[in-house]
C-alpha cells in the first residue's frame, strides 16, 4: 500500500480527525493495523537496515521481538500519528503502537502514573506537574511537530474574516456578543456582518490546544490576564465546552454564529472557516504550516535546553502567525523494559527524520533543522538497565 501522496495522506488525517474523535470523547484508541508486505513506498525503512541520521550517524536498530506500544494524550498530533504508526508498522510488522487520543493533560496524567509507555502533549511540562513524577523518574520532551491554533467561525455568506487581538480576546471574555459590533467591523470594511448572537466553543478538557490559545490571550489582553490566565485547562467566561479538536470543530460547524479554537490540521481537514489574525507586524495573516515555519524560525535559536518551549505567540516576521506551538512525545528516560524501549527509540528516530515529510501535506509543519538535530541528540539519553539503548 502507498500512503506517500497528498491525497492519500489527506484522506487518511481526515478519516483520523472523525475516527480519533471518538477517541477523545469515549477513551476509545487507535492503533496501526499490521501489514503483509512489511514494507511501505512511503519512505525507506529505517534501523536494521536503515538510512543515516543527519544528526547523529548510524539509526538505532529496530528490535525483532513483538512489541505493543502503548500511547496516550494530545489529540491535536492523533491524525499525524496514526499515519506514521501505520507506515511504522508497514515497515516493522512485529511493532504494534496504540494511541488513545484524550488530551495532553491525560497525557501527561498517564505518563506520570506510568500506565502508557509514552505520553503526548501540546503543551510542555509545567514545574508542579515534573515535581509529581514518581522520585527518580526523568520525562523527556521530544518535539514532533508543529501547528497553528486557530479561530473557527460559522457565519452563512461570511467567507472571509479579519480579527485583531482585541476582537479575539472580546468574543472570548463575552463582551463582544454580536458579529456586527462595530470593533469586528473596523477589521472588515465592505463584508455585510450578520446582526447575529456570538456563541464561544471551547475545550472542556486538559489540552494543549487550549493552552496555546489562552497564552495568546493572556499576551494580548490585559483584561484576559486579569481574569482568566493561562493554562491546559481556565475557567472560561463564556460559552459550551466540547471534548477535543473534534469536539470543538463539531460544535461549531453544527451552531450558526458559533466560534471556536482548533489546531489548523482539523479546520483544514473538516473545511471549516477560519479567521485571518493580525500578527506583531500589523498584517492578517491566514494560517498555514508556512505561516507557523515562520513564527518557529524566529525563535528557534533560543530553543531551550530542557526541550520546554513556550508557544510562540506574536513572533515578528510580516508572514508569521501569531499563535503557533510544537507538540511533544513524553518519554521516560530510564526504560524497565528495554526491548520496549528499543522500539521507542527506534520509532521516534523514523518519526524525526522519514516522518518529518509526510507532515505538510497532513496541515503541520515540520521542526526546524536546528530544533530536529537538538530532538535526534535526546534520543542518545534513553536507557535500561543504566545502559544507553542508543550510544
Amino acid at each position: 500500500m502507498t500512503i506517500d501522496t497528498p491525497k492519500r495522506l489527506g484522506a487518511l488525517a481526515l478519516a483520523a480527525v472523525f475516527a480519533l474523535g471518538a477517541c477523545s470523547s469515549t477513551g476509545g484508541s487507535s492503533s496501526a493495523p499490521a501489514a503483509s508486505n512489511g514494507q511501505s513506498s512511503a519512505a525507506p525503512a529505517s534501523s536494521g537496515g536503515g538510512s543515516e541520521s543527519p544528526a547523529t550517524g548510524a539509526a538505532p536498530q529496530v528490535p525483532t521481538e513483538q512489541v505493543t506500544l502503548q500511547g496516550a494524550g494530545a489529540t491535536f498530533p492523533a491524525p499525524l500519528y496514526q499515519v506514521w504508526f501505520e507506515t511504522y508498522t508497514e515497515q516493522h510488522p512485529n511493532i504494534k503502537i496504540d494511541y488513545q487520543a484524550n488530551g495532553s493533560g491525560a497525557g501527561i496524567k498517564a505518563i506520570t502514573e506510568g500506565t502508557v509507555d509514552f505520553g503526548a502533549s501540546d503543551a510542555p511540562m509545567k514545574d508542579e506537574e515534573i515535581a509529581k513524577l514518581p522520585q527518580g523518574t526523568t520525562v523527556l520532551h521530544v518535539p514532533t511537530a508543529l501547528g497553528a491554533v486557530v479561530v473557527i467561525f460559522n457565519l452563512p455568506g461570511v467567507s472571509t474574516l479579519k480579527l485583531d487581538a482585541d476582537n479575539v480576546a472580546g468574543i472570548f471574555l463575552g463582551t463582544i456578543k454580536k458579529w456586527n459590533d462595530p470593533a469586528i467591523a473596523a477589521n472588515n470594511s465592505g463584508v455585510t456582518l450578520p446582526d447575529k448572537e456570538i456563541l464561544v466553543v471551547h475545550r472542556s478538557d486538559g489540552s494543549g490546544t487550549t493552552n496555546a490559545f489562552t497564552t495568546y490571550l493572556d499576551t494580548v489582553s490585559a483584561d484576559w490576564h486579569s481574569k482568566v490566565g493561562a493554562g491546559k485547562e481556565v475557567n472560561w467566561p463564556t460559552g459550551v465546552g466540547a471534548a477535543g479538536n473534534d469536539g470543538v470543530a463539531g460544535g461549531v460547524k453544527q451552531t450558526e454564529g458559533a466560534v471556536g479554537y482548533v489546531e489548523l490540521n482539523y479546520a483544514a481537514q473538516a473545511q471549516l472557516a477560519m479567521a485571518d489574525l493580525k500578527n506583531a507586524d500589523g498584517q492578517f495573516v491566514a494560517a498555514s504550516t508556512d505561516g507557523v515555519t515562520a513564527a518557529a524560525a524566529s525563535v528557534a535559536a533560543q530553543f531551550p535546553a530542557d526541550f520546554r518551549q513556550p508557544p510562540i505567540i506574536n513572533a515578528k516576521g510580516a508572514d508569521a502567525y501569531p499563535i503557533a506551538s510544537y507538540t511533544y512525545l513524553l518519554m521516560d528516560e530510564n526504560q524497565k523494559d528495554a526491548t520496549k524501549g528499543q522500539a521507542i527509540v527506534a520509532f521516534t528516530w523514523w518519526a524525526l527524520n522519514d516522518g518529518q515529510g509526510m507532515e505538510k501535506d497532513l496541515g503541520y509543519a515540520p521542526l526546524p533543522k536546528t530544533v530536529q538535530e537538538k530532538a535526534v541528540d535526546q534520543l542518545h539519553k534513553i536507557q535500561a538497565g543504566g545502559s544507553a539503548l542508543w550510544p
